[in-house]
């Protein structure tokens, strides 16, 4: 996979922190309370509160920019140690990926799984949970990518 690497930035910009730019929330796989899909009407601060609190715990849920569920979306997958982000827009056609340069030269897996199928390389996957957790925040304010974590966009 060619790619090419976005890097960390130390500030990040302010942001509303009332403000919720996802519209479609679907788990990947059972986990917790947090089973199933939810629409924009939905969607609430004790959601996106909860969701956030599981994240080092274990989840692996998509949330989507677009309400329909199809299109523009981060898939969050976390174990507790190690927590892969991958945002995808435009049909797969643009991607991007957490980014661990720890890791630049392995080809190693850890132990996350994408989509219940795809083994994800150490390279993608971060262990700074607290940095990933901010990052899902952000996004789902936002609905960009978090400029805290380093990413790799799939060209």
């Amino acid at each position: 996979m060619n790619i090419e690497l976005m890097p960390k930035n130390e500030t990040v910009p302010t942001f509303d922190s009332s403000q919720i730019k996802v519209k479609h929330i679907e788990s990947v796989e059972c986990f917790s309370s947090y089973d199933g899909v939810y629409s924009e009407e939905e969607i609430s601060e004790d959601l996106i509160s909860g969701i956030l609190k599981q994240i080092p715990t274990g989840i692996n849920i998509l949330l989507f920019l677009d309400p329909n569920g199809e299109d523009d979306f981060l898939e969050v997958i976390c174990d507790g140690e190690w927590l892969a982000l991958g945002y995808s827009s435009n049909g797969g056609q643009e991607n991007y990926y957490s980014y661990n340069p720890e890791f630049a030269e392995s080809k190693e897996f850890c132990p996350l799984i994408s989509g219940g199928q795809s083994g994800i390389e150490k390279c993608f996957a971060i262990k700074d949970i607290e940095a990933g957790v901010k990052a899902v925040e952000y996004f789902i304010r936002t609905g960009k990518l978090y400029p805290g974590v380093e990413w790799a966009h799939q060209l």
